[in-house]
């Protein structure tokens, strides 16, 4: 069962093929026999259980949508009422969160059976899930790959067969790059379409929260739950939601493709551009048209994001300094020495790493010149995709530049990992939606395993039903979403 959809699931709950009960029970028993992957960093059997039994009841009234008595699961920077938030953090090691954030409130909502809560890099920095508090998750296909991050254990979860579908956030390609690295289907919706409330933060005008699935159409099941305007979060935008699933068939003949020269020449494995080769002429063969853009301002896009996004992180992680919640240090002598010890302790390198960063970027004597030139340079790259996207319908382009590299690798050069987000980070500098789709597996050399390869696709804002489509309508000729890593089929 594991390797069904969700409609498919649904149709089998209401057929009484099975019932919640049982399929939530199948799932737990599933990520029993996988720990070793650590896609969970909390499992809530016993929650799962009761609303599951909820569901079974709410099924039989025909009062279901077709998430109800869906098994899923959430990537641990969302709050959920009464069960451990961490944010694979020690900070939050002992954080209970009092209340459920929205994204929890509207997937509860929908019926949807929480199984647990999903390991992720710590705060959300990283794109390797090697920074958690918790260890690694391992990539399926690869034990001894990353699984990308931050939403590492989301990836994971839904690659095995540990959930249905998870929810990830992305802030500088934290769904699409592990989507592309555990071969499933991951989506960055337009910035403001999903409410940001209660979902912990690390840069504020880039996190976005978004769906994690093994296709499109589960994709679009999943955001029509998520997607809406929440007065709660002063981000979210009020603006009208569509039924994701009702276009997911229409014709792409005259659809217009941009290339972006900038992102398929240096840098780019051979293995990836021959994979995303095939994958266009595909779209051609639906009757895309191909059209080769440039779009200059793309390669300023990691230096301007890691300034913005430090500068954020520094700001917004100044809350957990050991008072009011989290990590406290043992027997300070004082207030400063319970904030510097808290902090020291509770951080990991990579988030002590972004703050000292953040905090200089917005010192007095180098606001100007880092934090105010970077916002100016976003607003040059904002304005090279609103041109792009005026002659064209969307923009075709890697997620990656390699292939899932191995387990500390990368860890000692953090430029190096930084890099890996060089083909995402613009997207969400723009605050456009963008989706990862399996188009392939390559491998690295003779005698390498073959590993998943991800195709990004970007659209203009609120065109998250048209990504769908084009995702959709890629998967219903291919079978690359359907392929599961050795072992886990």
């Amino acid at each position: 069962m594991h390797n069904k959809t969700i409609k498919e699931l649904a149709d089998g709950l209401r057929s009484s093929e099975f019932s919640s009960v049982e399929l939530t029970q199948y799932f737990l028993t599933r990520i029993q026999q996988h720990q070793h992957l650590n896609a969970y960093i909390t499992v809530t059997e016993d929650l799962a259980l009761q609303a599951a039994q909820v569901a079974d009841e709410r099924i039989a009234s025909g009062n279901a949508t077709l998430l109800t008595g869906i098994p899923i699961a959430q990537k641990d920077i969302f709050c959920t009422l009464g069960v451990k938030t961490s944010c694979g953090s020690k900070m939050l090691d002992n954080f209970i969160a009092p209340y459920n954030a929205t994204v929890v409130e509207k997937l509860n909502h929908a019926g949807a059976v929480m199984l647990g809560k999903l390991n992720m890099d710590e705060f959300a920095m990283g794109s390797s899930n090697e920074n958690s508090y918790y260890g690694v998750a391992k990539n399926p296909w690869n034990t001894t790959a990353v699984p990308g991050g931050s939403s590492g254990g989301s990836a994971v979860a839904v690659a095995a067969g540990l959930a249905v579908c998870a929810t990830g956030t992305d802030t500088g390609g934290s769904i699409r790059q592990p989507a592309a690295f555990c071969g499933i289907t991951g989506l960055k919706p337009t910035y403001g379409r999903v409410s940001r409330y209660g979902m912990i933060a690390y840069a504020s005008s880039l996190d976005q929260g978004g769906p994690m699935t093994r296709s499109a159409e589960d994709a679009a099941i999943m955001l029509q739950a998520m997607a809406g305007f929440d007065e709660k979060d002063s981000t979210s935008v009020d603006h009208p939601v569509p039924d994701y699933s009702q276009g997911l068939n229409s014709s792409l003949v005259g659809l217009k493709i941009g290339l972006p020269t900038e992102f398929f020449g240096e840098g780019l494995s051979r293995n990836i551009a021959t994979a995303l080769d095939i994958a266009i002429k595909e779209y051609q063969c639906l009757g895309a048209e191909i059209i080769n853009i440039s779009m200059p301002t793309l390669t300023l896009a990691i230096p301007t994001y890691y300034v913005i996004a430090s500068a954020e992180c520094s700001s917004n992680l100044s809350r957990f300094d050991g008072v009011r919640f989290g990590y406290r240090c043992e027997n300070p002598v004082d207030l400063a020495d319970l904030y510097t010890r808290s902090r020291g302790e509770g951080f990991g390198r990579e988030v002590k790493r972004r703050i000292l960063m953040g905090t200089y970027a917005l010192s007095a004597g180098y606001y100007d010149a880092y934090y105010l030139k970077a916002q100016k340079i976003r607003r040059l790259i904002s304005d090279d995709f609103k041109n792009a996207l005026s002659q064209v319908d969307v923009i075709m382009s890697p997620v990656t530049p390699t292939n899932a590299f191995g387990l500390g690798e990368k860890t000692a050069d953090p430029v190096q990992m930084y890099l890996e987000d060089l083909y995402t980070i613009a997207i969400n500098l723009a605050g456009l939606p963008a989706i990862s789709i399996p188009a392939g597996l390559s491998a690295d050399g003779e005698g390498s395993t073959p590993m998943p390869v991800g195709l990004q696709i970007i659209g203009n804002y609120f065109a998250e039903a048209k990504l769908l489509n084009i995702a959709h309508c890629y998967q219903q000729v291919t079978d690359w979403h359907r392929h599961m890593p050795n072992g886990f089929e």
